[in-house]
């Protein structure tokens, strides 16, 4: 079954094959079509199974993104799950145009909250005790609810928020739909069900997550290498006969596969628009040894067993357990012993955990083959060559013409065959260099024995000869604002959402004075991106853009400057040219970002939108950190709630 089999809405279609999903998992083939009915459901899975995408896709299907009222309403037990649950609904609507999805969880400013539900939502995704509070409020109005999701019920249970589950429950409509799905049914739960669901569906998926003991799993934190200097390190230096690479998208397997071309390693790439006549071609050539990594989807590698594949390397996490059964599936068939490889950045963490927890196997972490290493293996290849060479029954001629260069030339013939070697190498240098600081091992911090390494500098630059680069933003004096007083500080966790693209409160709302010309703060740059209050656009659809499609930490986007037709953000000095390249081509509010570097005419002068703060939002750059997500990222708004929890 494909997706396109489910009578989806084609703007779902579309972003669906955007992040590269061709085929629903066992539990998104069981729900979509009862959910796309108006059917309620009762669905039993484990964590990783894919049921996110299970309730949004339906969900989304069915809502009315002309009207800002919230439409969808989904219970999370934790605001991490909260978080991420949105992010997946913005990413499945990605051209739905008008769509606006809300997180709202404790420990997070009211005010955000407050203004984004006035401008109108039509998902909202929550922890049981901040809904709650924005009923008792008022703030929150679920009369023209359509559907109502309670995910990961059991752990609700868990947490003690049973009670506040069943009063939301008790505050919606009647003709609301209900999805709930619990990774057990204890007692609590199955009352639930009885009493608010109405013939529902049920559906019980049991993981199929054994994988064989024959193969060894190892997983590599993504810190300071970039993953493609990473990969071609273990290419280089981890004995393997063939191996598969998966990627995430059709396009990243393209790319993936030249980049590897290109680097002298015999790939190629299979997904699923490549006619089923390459395919074979290409599967043959793998078999006969003429190619040696195939750089795949998980549906162009589904079923394919080739006795010569001896690695499977996970490029991309996948977003489910399954998945990633299916994949190192393809090695360590038959009792054969496998590899399988993992790549994993820092916030893919929670991932890595769900698929031990779900295979029930440890995962073991894995040091990238050092520089020394791989220039050993470049060297005794070299020479290899050089045997094989001298074998040859064709040399008499070149000797010859060595001979005679030495005499004519008065060269040495040792300089001669250096000349030569270095000929045949051509522009590719035959030796990796070591950076200018010494490689820290990928698993090891300072003082805090092993565990994940947040990344180094971003682009693996060397570090600035500058002091000023390396004074931390508690060592800058607070910035102020018009009154000459300094802002509260922000104390927001990683993740979470803040706005302050919301007009101020009425004390807050004069004129400001024009702001003179915009410097970047040290060490970064100011680029323009074609991205403007006028296209919708919310800080955190920035961050959360660049973030990811960069592979760059929140941390390092610095301010971001909103004004009418365009933006500006301040990124690290140093940005690659194929990067750049790259962003230009991602859409944000669904305009293509164009990025450049901004002129002296795009910094200078006037504010983005009355009531806006001077100096643009900060994403996590200097000046203290901030988090994006769906909504955006800014400073807090004094709020005093009246009934925390």
């Amino acid at each position: 079954m494909r997706f396109t089999d489910l009578a989806l809405p084609e703007p779902l279609l579309r972003a669906l094959a955007d992040v590269g999903y061709e085929s629903p998992s066992p539990i998104q083939a069981a729900t979509i079509p009862p959910l796309l009915a108006g059917r309620d459901v009762l669905g039993q899975a484990q964590t990783g199974t894919g049921k996110t995408a299970a309730f949004a896709l339906p969900a989304l299907a069915n809502i009315d993104p002309a009207q800002k009222t919230p439409q969808v309403l989904v219970l999370a037990p934790t605001r991490e799950l909260a978080i991420q649950v949105a992010e997946a609904f913005q990413k499945y609507a990605h051209h739905l145009p008008g769509f606006q999805v809300l997180p709202i969880y404790g420990g997070q400013s009211y005010y955000p909250q407050l203004q984004a539900l006035k401008r109108g939502v039509q998902v909202v995704v929550g922890t049981p005790g901040r809904v709650i509070d924005h009923l008792e409020r008022g703030s929150l109005d679920l009369s023209q609810l359509r559907c109502l999701v309670l995910d990961e019920a059991d752990e609700m249970l868990r947490m003690g928020f049973i009670d506040d589950v069943e009063a939301v429950l008790k505050k919606t409509p009647e003709t609301r739909q209900v999805a709930l799905f619990s990774a057990t049914m204890p007692h609590q739960i199955k009352r639930i069900a009885q009493t608010y669901l109405k013939d529902p569906v049920e559906v019980s998926i049991k993981a199929k997550t054994s994988t064989a003991a024959n193969i060894r799993q190892r997983y590599w934190s993504v810190s300071g290498v970039h993953k493609l200097d990473a990969l071609t390190r273990i290419l280089e230096a981890e004995p393997f006969d063939a191996m598969i690479v998966f990627a995430r998208t059709k396009l990243g397997t393209e790319e993936l596969a030249d980049k590897l071309a290109a680097r002298g390693i015999a790939a190629a790439a299979i997904n699923g628009d490549v006619q089923q006549a390459q395919r074979e071609k290409t599967i043959q050539n793998l078999k006969d040894g003429r190619i040696d990594v195939l750089v795949a989807t998980d549906v162009a590698a589904r079923g394919l067993d080739v006795e010569r594949i001896s690695h499977v390397l996970n490029y991309d996490i996948p977003y489910d357990t399954e998945s990633y059964v299916h994949r190192i599936g393809r090695t360590g068939r038959a009792g054969r012993k496998g590899e399988a490889i993992l790549f994993v950045t820092p916030r893919e963490r929670g991932m890595l955990r769900a698929i031990e927890r779900a295979t029930r196997q440890p995962i073991e972490p894995m040091e990238l083959p050092s520089i020394e290493t791989v220039n050993e293996q470049r060297v005794s290849k070299f020479l290899g060559r050089i045997d094989e060479a001298l074998e040859s029954d064709e040399l008499a001629l070149y000797r010859e013409l060595v001979e005679r260069y030495e005499r004519e030339q008065n060269v040495p013939a040792v300089e001669i065959a250096a000349a030569l070697a270095k000929l045949v190498q051509g522009d590719n240098p035959l030796l990796l260099t070591a950076p200018a600081r010494p490689e820290r091992k990928p698993f090891e911090r300072p003082g805090h024995g092993k565990g994940f390494e947040p990344r180094g500098r971003p682009f693996d630059r060397e570090p600035r000869d500058d002091h000023r680069a390396t004074r931390s933003a508690a060592a800058r004096p607070p910035r102020r604002d018009d009154r000459g007083t300094a802002p509260p500080a922000a104390t927001g966790n990683a993740g979470e959402m803040l706005f302050d693209d919301a007009p101020a409160p009425h004390h807050e709302q004069r004129e400001r004075p024009a702001r003179g010309p915009r410097e970047a703060d040290v060490g970064m740059e100011t680029f323009r991106i074609e991205v403007g209050h006028r296209h919708g656009v919310q800080p955190g659809n920035i961050v959360g853009a660049i973030a990811n499609e960069a592979d760059l930490e929140s941390r390092y986007i610095g301010r971001i400057d909103i004004r009418d037709e365009y933006s500006l953000v301040d990124l690290p000095e140093g940005m690659p040219r194929e990067l750049m390249e790259h962003l230009k081509r991602v859409y944000v509010a669904g305009q293509p970002l164009k990025i450049q570097r901004a002129g002296p005419g795009d910094a200078e002068g006037g504010r983005g939108r009355p009531g806006g703060r001077p100096g643009g939002h900060r994403a996590g750059g200097p000046g203290g950190p901030r988090r994006g997500g769906p909504h955006g990222a800014g400073p807090r708004k004094p709020f005093k709630p009246r009934s925390p929890r």
